[in-house]
Protein backbone atom coordinates (compact mmCIF):
# COMPACT_ATOMS: atom_id res chain seq x y z
CA UNK A 1 0.00 0.00 0.00
CA UNK A 2 2.66 2.54 0.46
CA UNK A 3 3.84 2.61 -2.65
CA UNK A 4 0.76 3.62 -4.12
CA UNK A 5 0.79 6.30 -1.21
CA UNK A 6 3.35 7.65 -2.61
CA UNK A 7 2.46 7.54 -6.48
CA UNK A 8 -0.89 9.63 -4.90
CA UNK A 9 1.16 11.92 -3.69
CA UNK A 10 3.16 12.42 -6.42
CA UNK A 11 0.15 12.69 -8.71
CA UNK A 12 -1.60 15.22 -6.51
CA UNK A 13 2.20 17.29 -6.36
CA UNK A 14 1.92 17.41 -10.15
CA UNK A 15 -1.77 17.92 -10.57
CA UNK A 16 -1.26 20.85 -8.02
CA UNK A 17 1.10 22.93 -9.80
CA UNK A 18 0.17 22.05 -13.30
CA UNK A 19 -2.79 23.52 -12.14
CA UNK A 20 -1.24 26.36 -10.80
CA UNK A 21 0.14 26.94 -14.64
CA UNK A 22 -2.53 26.27 -16.19
CA UNK A 23 -4.90 28.87 -14.06
CA UNK A 24 -2.22 31.61 -15.25
CA UNK A 25 -3.06 31.21 -19.00
CA UNK A 26 -7.12 30.66 -17.93
CA UNK A 27 -6.52 34.42 -16.25
CA UNK A 28 -3.82 35.64 -18.76
CA UNK A 29 -5.93 35.04 -21.89
CA UNK A 30 -8.40 37.71 -20.57
CA UNK A 31 -6.31 39.76 -18.32
CA UNK A 32 -2.49 39.51 -19.23
CA UNK A 33 0.34 37.84 -17.83
CA UNK A 34 1.88 40.92 -15.53
CA UNK A 35 2.97 40.54 -12.47
CA UNK A 36 0.33 41.60 -10.84
CA UNK A 37 -2.09 38.41 -12.00
CA UNK A 38 1.36 36.37 -11.30
CA UNK A 39 1.03 37.34 -8.05
CA UNK A 40 -2.92 37.14 -7.24
CA UNK A 41 -2.12 33.59 -8.80
CA UNK A 42 0.53 32.18 -6.72
CA UNK A 43 -0.70 34.28 -3.29
CA UNK A 44 -4.09 33.22 -3.68
CA UNK A 45 -3.14 29.61 -4.42
CA UNK A 46 -0.77 29.40 -1.46
CA UNK A 47 -3.47 30.33 0.81
CA UNK A 48 -5.73 27.61 -0.51
CA UNK A 49 -2.75 25.13 0.10
CA UNK A 50 -2.05 26.53 3.53
CA UNK A 51 -6.23 25.80 4.34
CA UNK A 52 -5.84 22.47 2.72
CA UNK A 53 -2.61 21.40 4.96
CA UNK A 54 -4.31 23.06 7.94
CA UNK A 55 -7.82 20.98 7.19
CA UNK A 56 -5.97 17.95 5.81
CA UNK A 57 -4.60 17.23 9.31
CA UNK A 58 -7.23 17.60 11.34
CA UNK A 59 -9.46 15.28 8.30
CA UNK A 60 -6.30 12.45 9.02
CA UNK A 61 -6.82 12.54 12.51
CA UNK A 62 -10.42 11.93 12.53
CA UNK A 63 -10.79 9.72 9.50
CA UNK A 64 -7.11 7.78 9.51
CA UNK A 65 -8.03 5.66 6.44
CA UNK A 66 -6.92 4.72 2.99
CA UNK A 67 -10.60 5.10 1.50
CA UNK A 68 -11.08 8.87 2.65
CA UNK A 69 -7.50 9.75 1.15
CA UNK A 70 -8.70 8.51 -1.90
CA UNK A 71 -12.12 9.80 -1.93
CA UNK A 72 -10.48 13.07 -1.07
CA UNK A 73 -8.05 12.79 -4.56
CA UNK A 74 -11.66 12.03 -6.74
CA UNK A 75 -13.72 14.78 -5.52
CA UNK A 76 -10.96 16.57 -6.35
CA UNK A 77 -10.48 15.81 -10.05
CA UNK A 78 -14.59 16.77 -10.32
CA UNK A 79 -13.47 20.17 -9.04
CA UNK A 80 -10.95 20.56 -11.58
CA UNK A 81 -13.21 19.13 -14.00
CA UNK A 82 -15.68 21.91 -13.58
CA UNK A 83 -13.29 24.82 -13.47
CA UNK A 84 -13.41 25.50 -17.01
CA UNK A 85 -16.99 24.55 -17.46
CA UNK A 86 -17.87 27.48 -14.96
CA UNK A 87 -15.40 30.18 -15.50
CA UNK A 88 -15.26 30.04 -19.51
CA UNK A 89 -18.83 32.03 -19.44
CA UNK A 90 -17.44 34.19 -16.77
CA UNK A 91 -14.35 34.83 -18.56
CA UNK A 92 -16.09 35.42 -22.04
CA UNK A 93 -18.11 38.38 -20.01
CA UNK A 94 -14.78 39.59 -18.23
CA UNK A 95 -13.29 39.74 -22.14
CA UNK A 96 -15.74 42.08 -23.15
CA UNK A 97 -15.62 44.13 -20.06
CA UNK A 98 -12.02 44.23 -20.33
CA UNK A 99 -12.84 45.58 -23.75
CA UNK A 100 -14.97 48.37 -22.70
CA UNK A 101 -12.94 48.97 -19.31
CA UNK A 102 -16.30 48.21 -17.21
CA UNK A 103 -13.93 47.69 -14.03
CA UNK A 104 -16.72 46.39 -11.66
CA UNK A 105 -17.57 43.80 -13.96
CA UNK A 106 -13.67 42.90 -14.32
CA UNK A 107 -13.10 42.71 -11.08
CA UNK A 108 -15.82 40.78 -9.80
CA UNK A 109 -15.08 37.78 -12.48
CA UNK A 110 -11.39 38.20 -11.40
CA UNK A 111 -12.58 37.39 -7.86
CA UNK A 112 -15.24 34.69 -9.12
CA UNK A 113 -12.12 32.69 -10.80
CA UNK A 114 -10.08 32.39 -7.98
CA UNK A 115 -13.12 31.55 -5.99
CA UNK A 116 -13.84 28.72 -8.02
CA UNK A 117 -10.24 27.40 -8.15
CA UNK A 118 -10.36 27.46 -4.54
CA UNK A 119 -11.86 24.06 -3.96
CA UNK A 120 -9.90 21.78 -6.34
CA UNK A 121 -6.75 23.65 -4.78
CA UNK A 122 -7.90 23.06 -1.50
CA UNK A 123 -8.45 19.74 -1.17
CA UNK A 124 -5.10 18.80 -2.95
CA UNK A 125 -3.73 20.77 -0.15
CA UNK A 126 -4.73 17.80 2.50
CA UNK A 127 -3.15 15.23 0.44
CA UNK A 128 0.37 15.89 2.03
CA UNK A 129 -0.59 15.72 5.82
CA UNK A 130 -2.98 13.01 4.81
CA UNK A 131 -0.44 10.66 3.74
CA UNK A 132 2.05 11.36 6.33
CA UNK A 133 -0.39 10.38 9.07
CA UNK A 134 -1.70 7.18 7.07
CA UNK A 135 2.61 6.52 6.42
CA UNK A 136 3.32 6.84 10.01
CA UNK A 137 3.02 3.53 11.72
CA UNK A 138 6.11 4.05 14.02
CA UNK A 139 6.98 7.86 15.48
CA UNK A 140 10.94 7.25 15.49
CA UNK A 141 10.70 7.43 11.66
CA UNK A 142 8.23 10.09 11.55
CA UNK A 143 10.53 12.87 10.31
CA UNK A 144 11.74 10.50 7.61
CA UNK A 145 8.45 9.60 6.07
CA UNK A 146 7.25 13.15 6.29
CA UNK A 147 10.51 13.93 4.36
CA UNK A 148 10.14 11.07 1.94
CA UNK A 149 6.33 12.35 1.64
CA UNK A 150 6.68 16.41 1.08
CA UNK A 151 9.88 15.28 -1.31
CA UNK A 152 7.82 13.12 -3.52
CA UNK A 153 4.86 15.48 -3.50
CA UNK A 154 7.83 18.17 -4.84
CA UNK A 155 9.20 16.12 -7.90
CA UNK A 156 5.22 15.82 -8.81
CA UNK A 157 4.92 19.72 -8.92
CA UNK A 158 8.14 19.78 -10.79
CA UNK A 159 7.27 17.56 -13.84
CA UNK A 160 3.79 19.81 -13.05
CA UNK A 161 5.54 22.53 -13.51
CA UNK A 162 6.26 21.66 -17.21
CA UNK A 163 3.16 18.97 -18.20
CA UNK A 164 0.70 22.12 -18.88
CA UNK A 165 3.14 24.64 -20.83
CA UNK A 166 4.83 22.76 -23.19
CA UNK A 167 2.79 19.54 -23.80
CA UNK A 168 -0.86 19.94 -23.12
CA UNK A 169 -2.10 23.61 -23.54
CA UNK A 170 0.09 23.76 -26.88
CA UNK A 171 -1.65 20.41 -27.67
CA UNK A 172 -5.23 20.65 -25.97
CA UNK A 173 -5.87 24.33 -24.91
CA UNK A 174 -6.53 25.95 -21.74
CA UNK A 175 -10.00 24.19 -21.17
CA UNK A 176 -8.87 20.62 -22.22
CA UNK A 177 -5.98 21.08 -19.86
CA UNK A 178 -8.08 21.22 -17.27
CA UNK A 179 -10.20 17.98 -18.05
CA UNK A 180 -7.02 16.07 -18.62
CA UNK A 181 -5.59 16.95 -15.37
CA UNK A 182 -8.88 16.10 -13.59
CA UNK A 183 -9.01 12.91 -15.37
CA UNK A 184 -5.21 11.65 -14.15
CA UNK A 185 -6.31 12.44 -10.24
CA UNK A 186 -9.40 10.60 -10.79
CA UNK A 187 -7.89 7.97 -12.26
CA UNK A 188 -5.53 7.47 -9.61
CA UNK A 189 -7.83 8.15 -6.70
CA UNK A 190 -10.03 5.47 -8.28
CA UNK A 191 -7.04 3.13 -8.79
CA UNK A 192 -6.35 3.37 -4.93
CA UNK A 193 -9.88 3.13 -3.98
CA UNK A 194 -10.03 0.35 -5.76
CA UNK A 195 -6.73 -1.20 -4.17
CA UNK A 196 -7.71 -0.23 0.07
CA UNK A 197 -11.49 -0.92 -0.63
CA UNK A 198 -12.67 -3.16 -3.30
CA UNK A 199 -14.55 -2.99 -6.62
CA UNK A 200 -17.41 -2.15 -5.25
CA UNK A 201 -16.35 1.00 -3.70
CA UNK A 202 -15.11 2.03 -6.75
CA UNK A 203 -18.43 1.58 -8.56
CA UNK A 204 -20.48 4.39 -7.22
CA UNK A 205 -17.82 6.95 -8.54
CA UNK A 206 -17.49 5.42 -12.50
CA UNK A 207 -19.97 8.75 -13.52
CA UNK A 208 -16.89 10.48 -12.41
CA UNK A 209 -14.04 9.64 -15.59
CA UNK A 210 -17.75 9.29 -17.70
CA UNK A 211 -18.64 13.09 -16.65
CA UNK A 212 -14.87 14.37 -17.71
CA UNK A 213 -14.70 12.43 -21.06
CA UNK A 214 -18.12 13.71 -22.06
CA UNK A 215 -16.99 17.24 -21.34
CA UNK A 216 -14.09 16.66 -23.40
CA UNK A 217 -16.20 15.96 -26.14
CA UNK A 218 -19.15 17.68 -25.60
CA UNK A 219 -19.16 20.54 -23.19
CA UNK A 220 -16.34 23.16 -24.43
CA UNK A 221 -17.49 24.35 -27.34
CA UNK A 222 -17.20 28.33 -28.49
CA UNK A 223 -14.60 30.64 -28.07
CA UNK A 224 -12.71 31.95 -25.74
CA UNK A 225 -14.18 35.32 -26.28
CA UNK A 226 -17.14 36.14 -28.20
CA UNK A 227 -15.23 38.72 -31.10
CA UNK A 228 -17.62 38.80 -33.82
CA UNK A 229 -14.52 39.19 -36.58
CA UNK A 230 -12.56 36.42 -35.26
CA UNK A 231 -11.43 34.11 -38.01
CA UNK A 232 -8.79 31.65 -36.26
CA UNK A 233 -8.12 31.56 -32.22
CA UNK A 234 -5.18 29.58 -30.96
CA UNK A 235 -3.16 28.42 -28.40
CA UNK A 236 1.03 28.15 -27.84
CA UNK A 237 2.92 27.81 -25.12
CA UNK A 238 3.57 31.51 -24.91
CA UNK A 239 0.17 33.04 -26.03
CA UNK A 240 -3.32 33.41 -26.46
CA UNK A 241 -3.52 34.08 -30.07
CA UNK A 242 -6.72 35.53 -32.23
CA UNK A 243 -6.81 36.73 -35.43
CA UNK A 244 -9.21 39.06 -36.82
CA UNK A 245 -10.88 40.38 -40.13
CA UNK A 246 -12.31 43.98 -40.14
CA UNK A 247 -13.07 45.42 -43.34
CA UNK A 248 -10.39 43.74 -45.42
CA UNK A 249 -7.60 44.09 -42.37
CA UNK A 250 -6.17 41.36 -40.77
CA UNK A 251 -5.85 42.03 -37.06
CA UNK A 252 -3.33 40.16 -34.22
CA UNK A 253 -4.32 40.03 -30.77
CA UNK A 254 -2.56 38.50 -28.33
CA UNK A 255 -3.93 37.64 -25.03
CA UNK A 256 -6.04 40.18 -23.12
CA UNK A 257 -6.08 41.96 -26.72
CA UNK A 258 -5.42 45.27 -25.69
CA UNK A 259 -3.82 46.39 -28.15
CA UNK A 260 -3.06 44.90 -31.84
CA UNK A 261 0.72 43.88 -32.39
CA UNK A 262 0.40 43.09 -36.23
CA UNK A 263 -1.40 44.42 -39.21
CA UNK A 264 -2.24 43.31 -42.83
CA UNK A 265 -3.89 44.39 -45.93
CA UNK A 266 -3.67 43.25 -49.59
CA UNK A 267 -3.58 46.56 -50.58
CA UNK A 268 -2.77 49.16 -48.27
CA UNK A 269 0.26 49.02 -46.70
CA UNK A 270 0.11 52.79 -44.03
CA UNK A 271 -1.45 51.22 -41.16
CA UNK A 272 -0.93 54.50 -38.97
CA UNK A 273 0.51 53.02 -36.05
CA UNK A 274 4.01 52.62 -34.82
CA UNK A 275 5.09 49.71 -37.19
CA UNK A 276 5.76 52.47 -39.83
CA UNK A 277 7.25 54.81 -37.43
CA UNK A 278 9.87 52.63 -36.59
CA UNK A 279 11.39 53.03 -39.84
CA UNK A 280 12.02 56.26 -40.35
CA UNK A 281 14.79 55.83 -37.54
CA UNK A 282 17.63 55.83 -40.10
CA UNK A 283 16.43 59.16 -41.40
CA UNK A 284 17.61 61.06 -38.36
CA UNK A 285 21.10 60.95 -40.10
CA UNK A 286 23.02 63.42 -41.65
CA UNK A 287 21.79 64.82 -44.93
CA UNK A 288 21.41 62.86 -47.28
CA UNK A 289 20.67 59.52 -46.16
CA UNK A 290 19.76 57.93 -49.18
CA UNK A 291 17.18 55.20 -49.21
CA UNK A 292 19.60 52.55 -50.87
CA UNK A 293 22.08 53.17 -48.09
CA UNK A 294 19.54 51.27 -45.39
CA UNK A 295 20.67 47.59 -46.47
CA UNK A 296 20.40 45.39 -43.04
CA UNK A 297 17.38 45.67 -40.05
CA UNK A 298 16.80 43.44 -36.99
CA UNK A 299 13.22 43.51 -35.85
CA UNK A 300 12.70 42.45 -32.59
CA UNK A 301 9.18 41.50 -31.73
CA UNK A 302 8.55 40.18 -34.87
CA UNK A 303 5.01 39.60 -34.25
CA UNK A 304 3.54 38.21 -37.94
CA UNK A 305 5.77 40.63 -39.97
CA UNK A 306 4.01 44.33 -40.07
CA UNK A 307 6.77 46.10 -40.21
CA UNK A 308 9.10 43.24 -42.33
CA UNK A 309 6.53 43.47 -44.48
CA UNK A 310 6.45 47.19 -44.37
CA UNK A 311 10.19 47.79 -44.63
CA UNK A 312 10.63 45.07 -48.05
CA UNK A 313 8.41 47.33 -50.24
CA UNK A 314 10.19 50.82 -48.73
CA UNK A 315 13.53 49.31 -49.08
CA UNK A 316 13.90 46.72 -51.79
CA UNK A 317 16.46 44.59 -51.34
CA UNK A 318 16.77 45.00 -47.81
CA UNK A 319 18.13 42.28 -45.36
CA UNK A 320 15.87 41.83 -42.03
CA UNK A 321 16.26 39.50 -39.34
CA UNK A 322 13.26 38.87 -37.95
CA UNK A 323 12.95 37.74 -34.16
CA UNK A 324 9.84 36.26 -32.56
CA UNK A 325 9.86 33.97 -29.84
CA UNK A 326 6.22 32.54 -30.11
CA UNK A 327 6.82 29.85 -33.04
CA UNK A 328 3.00 30.32 -33.28
CA UNK A 329 2.74 33.79 -34.20
CA UNK A 330 5.39 33.03 -36.84
CA UNK A 331 3.23 29.95 -38.56
CA UNK A 332 0.07 32.70 -38.05
CA UNK A 333 1.98 35.61 -39.80
CA UNK A 334 2.77 33.14 -42.48
CA UNK A 335 -0.82 31.87 -43.37
CA UNK A 336 -2.50 34.97 -42.84
CA UNK A 337 -0.61 37.92 -42.26
CA UNK A 338 1.44 37.09 -45.82
CA UNK A 339 4.81 36.62 -44.21
CA UNK A 340 6.57 35.29 -46.54
CA UNK A 341 9.26 37.55 -48.19
CA UNK A 342 12.20 36.00 -49.56
CA UNK A 343 14.89 38.83 -47.77
CA UNK A 344 13.08 37.70 -44.33
CA UNK A 345 15.35 35.52 -42.30
CA UNK A 346 13.10 34.45 -39.37
CA UNK A 347 14.98 33.60 -35.87
CA UNK A 348 12.72 32.32 -33.06
CA UNK A 349 14.63 33.26 -30.15
CA UNK A 350 14.34 35.52 -27.21
CA UNK A 351 15.34 38.68 -28.93
CA UNK A 352 17.96 39.71 -26.81
CA UNK A 353 19.60 36.44 -26.66
CA UNK A 354 18.97 35.77 -30.78
CA UNK A 355 20.96 39.45 -31.18
CA UNK A 356 23.53 38.46 -29.14
CA UNK A 357 24.22 35.93 -31.69
CA UNK A 358 24.37 37.65 -34.37
CA UNK A 359 26.94 39.44 -36.64
CA UNK A 360 25.27 42.74 -36.24
CA UNK A 361 26.11 45.95 -38.35
CA UNK A 362 22.49 46.56 -38.74
CA UNK A 363 21.44 50.14 -40.00
CA UNK A 364 18.52 50.01 -38.38
CA UNK A 365 16.79 48.10 -34.82
CA UNK A 366 13.49 48.19 -34.57
CA UNK A 367 12.28 46.87 -30.91
CA UNK A 368 8.16 46.28 -30.34
CA UNK A 369 8.14 43.02 -28.03
CA UNK A 370 5.88 44.87 -25.38
CA UNK A 371 2.79 43.36 -24.65
CA UNK A 372 0.64 46.17 -24.12
CA UNK A 373 0.82 48.28 -21.59
CA UNK A 374 4.07 45.98 -20.26
CA UNK A 375 7.65 45.84 -21.98
CA UNK A 376 9.48 42.74 -20.87
CA UNK A 377 12.14 44.33 -18.46
CA UNK A 378 15.23 42.61 -20.75
CA UNK A 379 14.87 45.06 -22.93
CA UNK A 380 14.70 47.72 -20.83
CA UNK A 381 18.51 48.02 -18.96
CA UNK A 382 21.43 50.29 -19.81
CA UNK A 383 23.16 46.60 -20.43
CA UNK A 384 20.62 45.04 -23.19
CA UNK A 385 21.03 49.12 -25.12
CA UNK A 386 24.67 48.85 -25.26
CA UNK A 387 23.88 45.07 -26.65
CA UNK A 388 21.90 47.09 -29.32
CA UNK A 389 25.21 50.08 -29.52
CA UNK A 390 27.49 46.77 -30.32
CA UNK A 391 25.20 45.32 -33.28
CA UNK A 392 24.77 48.75 -34.94
CA UNK A 393 26.71 50.16 -37.93
CA UNK A 394 28.20 53.29 -37.87
CA UNK A 395 25.22 55.45 -39.47
CA UNK A 396 22.93 52.78 -37.10
CA UNK A 397 19.59 53.79 -35.26
CA UNK A 398 17.53 51.97 -33.03
CA UNK A 399 13.50 52.80 -32.42
CA UNK A 400 11.80 51.23 -29.48
CA UNK A 401 7.91 51.12 -28.76
CA UNK A 402 7.14 52.49 -25.40
CA UNK A 403 3.70 52.24 -23.63
CA UNK A 404 2.09 55.35 -22.11
CA UNK A 405 -0.65 56.64 -20.69
CA UNK A 406 -2.17 60.61 -21.35
CA UNK A 407 -0.87 61.96 -18.60
CA UNK A 408 2.41 59.60 -17.45
CA UNK A 409 5.48 59.74 -19.27
CA UNK A 410 6.96 58.13 -16.26
CA UNK A 411 8.46 54.93 -18.43
CA UNK A 412 9.13 56.78 -21.73
CA UNK A 413 10.94 59.36 -19.41
CA UNK A 414 13.01 56.41 -17.45
CA UNK A 415 13.98 54.26 -20.68
CA UNK A 416 14.76 58.21 -22.67
CA UNK A 417 17.14 58.35 -19.87
CA UNK A 418 18.47 54.59 -19.63
CA UNK A 419 19.15 55.36 -23.46
CA UNK A 420 20.76 58.05 -22.99
CA UNK A 421 23.51 57.08 -21.14
CA UNK A 422 24.14 54.65 -23.76
CA UNK A 423 23.22 56.81 -27.19
CA UNK A 424 24.39 60.06 -27.98
CA UNK A 425 21.14 61.68 -29.30
CA UNK A 426 17.78 60.39 -28.05
CA UNK A 427 14.68 61.66 -29.88
CA UNK A 428 11.07 61.16 -28.71
CA UNK A 429 7.70 60.85 -30.99
CA UNK A 430 4.42 59.81 -30.03
CA UNK A 431 2.23 58.07 -32.39
CA UNK A 432 -1.18 59.69 -32.53
CA UNK A 433 -4.32 58.06 -31.65
CA UNK A 434 -2.90 55.65 -29.34
CA UNK A 435 -0.52 54.89 -26.58
CA UNK A 436 2.19 54.40 -28.21
CA UNK A 437 5.52 56.72 -27.89
CA UNK A 438 8.74 56.08 -30.22
CA UNK A 439 12.31 56.65 -28.54
CA UNK A 440 15.16 56.74 -31.34
CA UNK A 441 18.47 56.67 -30.68
CA UNK A 442 21.54 56.82 -32.95
CA UNK A 443 25.07 55.72 -32.93
CA UNK A 444 26.54 59.45 -34.05
CA UNK A 445 25.14 62.68 -33.02
CA UNK A 446 22.19 63.63 -34.62
CA UNK A 447 19.46 66.64 -34.32
CA UNK A 448 15.85 66.77 -35.41
CA UNK A 449 16.56 69.26 -38.48
CA UNK A 450 18.34 66.23 -40.00
CA UNK A 451 15.40 64.52 -40.25
CA UNK A 452 13.72 67.91 -41.06
CA UNK A 453 16.42 67.86 -44.31
CA UNK A 454 15.91 64.39 -45.50
CA UNK A 455 12.17 64.75 -45.91
CA UNK A 456 12.68 67.57 -47.86
CA UNK A 457 15.63 65.78 -50.04
CA UNK A 458 13.12 62.47 -50.28
CA UNK A 459 10.39 65.10 -51.39
CA UNK A 460 12.03 65.41 -54.48
CA UNK A 461 12.62 61.82 -55.04
CA UNK A 462 9.62 60.77 -57.19
CA UNK A 463 10.60 57.01 -56.72
CA UNK A 464 10.47 57.53 -53.05
CA UNK A 465 7.31 55.35 -51.45
CA UNK A 466 4.55 57.71 -50.28
CA UNK A 467 4.39 56.00 -47.02
CA UNK A 468 7.90 56.92 -46.28
CA UNK A 469 7.07 60.44 -47.02
CA UNK A 470 4.12 60.18 -44.76
CA UNK A 471 5.82 58.43 -42.09
CA UNK A 472 8.74 60.98 -41.42
CA UNK A 473 5.68 63.88 -41.81
CA UNK A 474 4.33 62.53 -38.99
CA UNK A 475 7.20 61.93 -36.85
CA UNK A 476 7.88 65.30 -37.28
CA UNK A 477 4.50 66.59 -36.43
CA UNK A 478 4.68 64.27 -33.64
CA UNK A 479 7.93 65.47 -31.95
CA UNK A 480 8.05 65.19 -27.68
CA UNK A 481 10.52 67.47 -26.04
CA UNK A 482 13.67 65.91 -24.58
CA UNK A 483 13.26 63.17 -21.81
CA UNK A 484 12.58 64.32 -17.90
CA UNK A 485 15.52 62.78 -16.11
CA UNK A 486 14.64 59.46 -14.80
CA UNK A 487 16.17 56.53 -13.07
CA UNK A 488 18.63 54.55 -15.54
CA UNK A 489 17.54 50.45 -15.67
CA UNK A 490 20.06 48.21 -15.42
CA UNK A 491 19.81 44.03 -15.37
CA UNK A 492 20.45 44.63 -11.67
CA UNK A 493 17.63 47.19 -11.49
CA UNK A 494 14.87 47.27 -13.27
CA UNK A 495 11.38 48.28 -11.76
CA UNK A 496 9.63 48.99 -15.02
CA UNK A 497 6.13 46.77 -13.81
CA UNK A 498 6.14 48.69 -10.95
CA UNK A 499 5.98 52.13 -13.27
CA UNK A 500 3.63 50.15 -15.33
CA UNK A 501 1.38 48.96 -12.75
CA UNK A 502 0.73 52.02 -10.88
CA UNK A 503 0.37 54.00 -14.20
CA UNK A 504 -1.81 51.70 -15.78
CA UNK A 505 -4.14 51.95 -12.05
CA UNK A 506 -3.96 55.74 -11.86
CA UNK A 507 -4.99 55.52 -15.45
CA UNK A 508 -8.09 53.05 -14.71
CA UNK A 509 -9.34 54.90 -11.19
CA UNK A 510 -8.93 58.78 -12.61
CA UNK A 511 -7.94 58.66 -16.52
CA UNK A 512 -9.73 59.07 -19.84
CA UNK A 513 -11.28 55.05 -20.01
CA UNK A 514 -11.90 54.83 -23.53
CA UNK A 515 -8.98 52.98 -25.20
CA UNK A 516 -6.65 53.73 -28.59
CA UNK A 517 -5.39 51.07 -30.56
Amino acid sequence: MQKILYLAVFVSGMITLAIEMAASRLLGNVFGTSNLVWASIIGLILIYLAVGNYLGGILADRYPRFSTFFIIQIWSAVAIALVPVISKPILRMSADAFDQLQLGVLFGSFLTVFIILCIPIILLGTISPFAIRLAINDTQTSGRLSGKIYATSTMGSFVGAFLPVLVLIPTLGTYRTFLVLAALLAVMGLVGLGWSSGRKAVFYYLWIPILILALFIWGLFGNTKSTPELIYETESEYNYIQVLEVDGYRLLRLNEGQGIHSVYHPEIINYYGPWEIMLVGPFFNSVPYPVEKLNKIAIIGLAAGTTAHQASILFPGVEIDGFEIDPKIVEIGQKYFDMNQPNLNIIIQDGRWGLERTDGNYDLISIDAYRPPYIPWHFTTKEFFELVHRKLSSQGVMAINVGRSPEDRRLVDALGTTIHSVFPSVHVMDVPNSFNTIIFASVKPTIEMDLESNYANLLNQPEINPLLLESIKTTLDNMQPQPESGPIFTDDLAPVEWITNNMVLNFLLTGDREVLK
